[in-house]
C-alpha cells in the first residue's frame, strides 16, 4: 500500500497581509533573536566612534614614534644640563659579615692603566674611564651598620652586592648569604632599589667545573627577592671592567621620593664654630648634586643631624674630571669667568624668602573667649576643697602613713575635682579598679599595670644566657595578644563601680561605618601644636608639579659646596668618630619640616613573629628621616572611622598614627623595634599613607552578657551590668549577638543587673549578647628625632643575629 503525501496549506489571494513594522535604522529584538538562534552573545560595548585596528606596519611605526619621542626627551634633558653630569655612584655592600672588602677595593684600584683613579677625603673612590666616556664613584659603607648602609644605598645609582667563597674549601657550612645579607637585601629593597648587580669574590678557591653551579645556586637564592639575569665574578681586572660597563648601561629604576628631592653625598666636609657660641657652627659639605634643582632658600635635612638652613652655595672646580676631548668641565662657564670677585659663589640666601625652621605651632592659651567664674561656681569649688576623706587609723599615725592604709571602711565626704582622672572616677572607685581581680579592665589606655617581681633579679636567673623575668614578661604579652585575637575588644563590666562612670567617655553607634562623628570634637591640646594642610592630596600634587617646572636653582650633576648653619658641634664630633660613615644631605620640599599627624601603612615582617603592642616605642626610617615614636594602630579601611587595634599581629596590615614631620607620599618606611639587649630588629615595612589629623581612630569596647531565660524573642540577660542605674543609662544603645541577632533593652528587672531585652528573631540559649561602645583616641606626643649622639652606641645595634 503506497504512502500518501500530506498536502500543505497554501494561502489564497484573499489572505490578509499585515503592515510590516519598520524599526528604523537599528535592528529589532526579533531580528536579533533570529540571528542569534539560541547562541549566547558576548558582551559588546556600544560606541559611536568607530574602532580602528592597526595593522602590523602601523603598529611598528607607532612604536618607533614612541621610542623616538623618549630619545628626544633624554637628549633635551642633557642639552638643558649642558655638560653637567655626576659620576655614576656605586655602593658596594657585602652579603656576609666577614667579607674582606679591602681585597675587592685593591682589585678595583689596579683595574686599568688608562683609568683615572682617585680617592676623596671621605673615602669615596673615583674612577674615570675615557674608553667608556663615563665616570664612576664607589662607596663602601661599614659592615654591620644598617643605618649607614641604608644611607649609602638610598643615594646610589647601582648597588653591588658581593658575596665571597670560603677561604677554606672544607668549610661547607658557610652560607653564600648570611643573616646580615638577608636583612640588608630586604631593607634595601623596601626603601627603594634603583639597580642591583650580584658578584662573587674568591671564585678561584673552587674548582673551575663548580663555578657555574655555585653561581646558579646563588642566583636561585637571590631570586626570592630580586630577579637576577646574571651573577658576575669579581677576581680580575677584566671582571671589574665588565661590572662597571654593566652598571653604566643597565636600566635604572625610578625611586620617586629620591628623584623629587635634591640630595648630595659628601666628598669632603669641614666644620667651623660660630664666633658667638662654641656649641654651634657652620658645616661645609662638598659633593655632586643629584636629584632635582636645589635652592639656597630651602631647608636641608642631614640624617642624624636634623633640619637646617643654608647661607650660600659655592661652585668649586670639579677635582675628578674625565680626560676626553668631547667632555667639557661644567665650571668653565662664561658667567663664572666674568666675575673676578666671587667667581665660585652660585647663590646667597635671602632672609626674606628663606624657609623657616619652625616646626611646631606655639599655642596661645589666652586665644579664646575668657569668662569670669560666677559666685556659685566659686562657692562650690571652695566647698569641694575643704572636704576630706575620713579614715579610722591607729593613734599617732601621720597623714603620710594614713595614705598607705586601705580605706574600705572610710567615709568619703567629697572628691577633689582638681585631681580627678580622665574618666572622672572617685578615689575609692579608682582603688577598687586597681584591686579588681579581672584583668580585662586594663584595656583602656588610662589604666596601666606594673608587674613587680617579689624575688630579686639575681634569683630569677638560673642560667647565664636566660633571663626568667624577661621570659615571664614575654609570656604575658603573648597570652594577652592571643586573648585579644580570640575575643577582640571584649571586656567584663566592673562590679565595684558603675559602668556609666567607667565608660563615660564611650558612646554607642548604630553603624561604625555610616554613623556621623565630628572630627573637630574634643581635640586634645597637642592638636594646637601641629599643622594641617587644607587639602593634603591637592597640595602634594601641586608641589610635585612645581618641582617639575622649576627653572631657578642649581642644576643636578654639579660639583658644589653648601654652607649649613647652626649645626651642633657635639653631633659633628660624634659623626667624625665613626669611620666610613657616609654624610648625606637631602633637600626638603615645602612644609616637610612641619609637625602633623603622620599615618603610615605597615605590614608585619615575616622574620619577626612577635605581636607588637600599640603605644610601644618603635624606630622608623621614613624615606630620608629617622625618628622614634609610640604610634597607635588602627585598621586599614576605606571608611571615615577606623577601629583601634590593641596589637599588631603577625601577617597583618595596620595603619600607625603618630606626631611626626609632614612627608609627602609615596615614601617607603622601615619600622624597627628595640629588644631587651638594645639591638634593633626589623619588625615591619610599609609606606606613608597621608598626613591627615582628621583621621578618626575609635577604640571599641564590647560588653558581653548571657541569656538567663529565653522566651522566643524576649530574653532575660544577666552579667552585662550589675546596677540598675547602668541599665537605664545604656538603654538607648543597640544590642547584637554573636549569631547575628539585633535587639534593644526593654526594662530592668530587680536591682542586681538583670534586664529584659527584645530581639528581631528567636534567640538560642548558647548565644552571647554584646553591646558595642566607642571612644575616639589620639596618639601621645612621643616624637623623638634620632640624632647621632643617641646612636653613638649603635655600631652593633644595627645587626641582629
Amino acid at each position: 500500500m503506497g504512502i500518501t503525501k500530506q498536502k500543505t496549506h497554501r494561502p489564497g489571494a484573499l489572505k490578509q497581509a499585515n503592515k510590516q513594522h519598520k524599526t528604523g535604522r537599528h535592528r529589532s529584538k526579533g531580528v536579533i533573536n533570529n540571528e542569534q538562534k539560541g547562541k549566547q552573545s558576548t558582551a559588546k560595548t556600544l560606541s559611536k566612534c568607530l574602532k580602528k585596528t592597526l595593522g602590523k606596519d602601523a603598529r611598528r611605526h607607532q612604536l618607533s614614534q614612541i621610542r623616538k619621542k623618549k630619545c628626544d626627551e633624554i637628549l633635551k634633558q642633557k642639552r638643558n644640563n649642558g655638560s653637567i653630569s655626576a659620576p655614576h655612584l656605586i655602593s658596594v655592600i657585602p652579603l656576609q659579615s666577614d667579607t674582606n672588602i679591602q681585597d675587592i677595593i685593591s682589585i678595583i684600584k689596579s683595574m686599568n692603566e688608562t683609568a683615572n683613579i682617585a680617592t676623596s677625603a671621605c673615602g669615596v673612590l673615583h674612577i674615570g674611564i675615557p674608553r667608556f666616556k663615563q665616570r664612576y664613584s664607589i662607596i663602601v659603607p661599614p659592615v654591620g651598620n644598617v643605618f649607614a648602609t641604608l644611607d649609602a644605598a638610598k643615594v646610589a645609582n647601582t648597588i653591588l652586592f658581593v658575596t665571597s667563597v670560603a677561604n677554606d674549601t672544607n668549610d661547607t657550612k658557610k652560607e653564600a648569604i648570611d643573616d646580615w645579607g638577608k636583612e640588608i637585601i630586604v631593607s634595601c629593597l623596601t626603601q627603594g632599589l634603583s639597580a642591583a648587580i650580584f658578584a662573587v669574590h674568591n671564585m678561584q678557591k673552587l674548582h673551575i667545573k663548580k663555578h657555574q653551579e655555585y653561581k646558579q645556586s646563588l642566583q636561585s637564592i637571590v631570586s626570592k627577592w630580586i630577579p637576577v639575569e646574571k651573577v658576575f665574578e669579581l677576581d680580575t681586572e677584566a671582571d671589574c671592567l665588565n661590572i662597571l660597563c654593566r652598571a653604566g648601561s643597565q636600566k635604572q629604576r625610578n625611586i620617586f621620593y629620591r628623584n623629587k628631592r635634591p640630595h648630595l653625598l659628601a666628598e669632603k666636609f669641614s666644620f667651623k664654630c660660630d664666633e658667638d657660641s662654641s656649641d654651634f657652627g657652620t658645616l661645609s659639605v662638598t659633593g655632586y648634586l643629584r636629584g632635582s634643582l636645589l635652592s639656597v632658600n630651602d631647608l636641608v635635612h642631614i640624617p642624624g643631624f636634623g633640619d637646617f638652613q643654608m647661607s650660600c652655595i659655592e661652585g668649586p672646580r670639579d677635582p675628578y674630571p674625565i680626560e676626553h676631548p668631547k667632555c667639557k668641565n661644567h665650571f668653565e662657564t662664561e658667567s663664572e669667568m666674568e666675575d673676578p670677585v666671587s667667581p665660585y659663589i652660585l647663590q646667597i640666601a635671602d632672609p626674606k624668602h628663606q624657609e623657616s625652621l619652625e616646626s611646631e605651632n606655639i599655642p596661645d592659651p589666652m586665644d579664646a573667649e575668657q569668662t569670669w567664674p560666677t559666685e556659685k561656681e566659686l562657692a562650690e569649688a571652695a566647698a569641694r576643697t575643704k572636704k576630706k576623706i575620713v579614715k579610722i587609723v591607729p593613734k599617732g599615725t601621720s597623714e603620710y602613713q594614713a595614705a598607705w592604709i586601705p580605706d574600705e571602711d572610710a567615709e568619703a565626704l567629697s572628691i577633689d575635682s582638681d585631681n580627678e582622672s580622665e574618666d572622672n572616677m572617685s578615689v575609692e572607685e579608682a582603688r577598687s579598679v586597681n584591686t579588681d581581680s579581672d584583668k580585662n579592665i586594663e584595656d583602656d589606655e588610662e589604666y596601666e599595670t606594673i608587674t613587680i617581681s617579689e624575688a630579686p633579679l639575681d634569683e630569677e636567673r638560673y642560667d647565664k644566657n636566660l633571663d626568667m623575668l624577661e621570659e615571664k614578661q614575654t609570656l604575658e604579652i603573648l597570652k594577652e595578644a592571643k586573648l585579644d585575637a580570640q575575643f577582640p575588644d571584649e571586656v567584663d563590666t566592673p562590679q565595684n563601680m558603675l559602668a556609666k562612670t567607667r565608660f563615660q567617655k564611650y558612646r554607642g553607634l548604630k553603624s561604625l561605618r555610616n554613623s556621623f562623628w565630628d572630627p573637630k570634637e574634643n581635640l586634645p591640646t597637642d592638636y594646637s601644636r601641629i599643622f594641617q594642610l587644607k587639602n593634603f592630596d591637592h597640595t602634594r600634587r601641586r608641589i610635585y608639579k612645581q618641582c617639575d617646572n622649576l627653572i631657578e636653582g642649581i642644576q643636578p650633576g654639579r660639583y658644589i659646596t653648601i654652607k649649613i648653619l647652626r649645626v651642633s658641634s657635639n653631633i659633628f664630633k660624634t659623626f667624625a668618630m665613626v669611620e666610613n660613615q657616609p654624610l648625606i644631605v637631602f633637600g626638603l620640599l615645602p612644609y616637610e619640616n612641619k609637625i602633623s599627624l603622620l599615618n603610615i601603612m605597615l605590614k608585619h615582617s615575616h622574620n619577626y613573629t612577635q605581636p607588637i603592642k600599640s603605644k610601644d616605642r618603635l624606630v622608623f626610617q621614613c624615606g630620608f628621616r629617622r625618628f622614634a615614636a609610640c604610634p597607635i594602630f588602627s585598621q586599614h579601611t576605606a571608611s571615615n572611622k577606623h577601629k583601634y587595634e590593641r596589637y599588631f599581629h603577625p601577617e597583618s596590615t595596620v595603619v600607625a598614627s603618630m606626631y611626626a614631620p609632614i612627608t609627602f607620599p609615596p615614601c617607603p618606611t622601615l619600622c624597627y623595634i628595640e629588644n631587651k639587649s638594645g639591638k634593633l630588629e626589623l619588625a615591619a615595612t610599609g609606606n606613608v599613607l597621608s598626613c591627615n589629623p582628621d583621621r578618626i581612630v575609635v577604640k571599641r569596647v564590647i560588653l558581653s552578657g548571657h541569656p538567663y531565660k529565653v522566651n522566643k524573642r524576649s530574653v532575660v540577660v544577666r552579667f552585662m551590668f550589675f546596677h540598675r542605674e547602668d541599665i537605664e543609662w545604656f538603654k538607648p544603645v543597640e544590642l547584637r549577638t554573636k549569631y547575628g541577632r539585633k535587639g534593644h533593652i526593654k526594662e530592668s528587672l530587680g536591682t542586681h543587673g538583670h534586664m529584659k531585652c527584645v530581639f528581631n528573631g528567636r534567640l538560642k540559649s548558647q548565644d552571647t549578647i554584646l553591646m558595642n561602645l566607642y571612644k575616639r583616641i589620639f596618639p601621645k606626643w612621643t616624637y623623638e628625632p634620632l640624632l647621632l649622639t643617641q646612636l653613638s652606641y649603635n655600631s652593633e645595634i644595627m645587626y641582629v643575629e
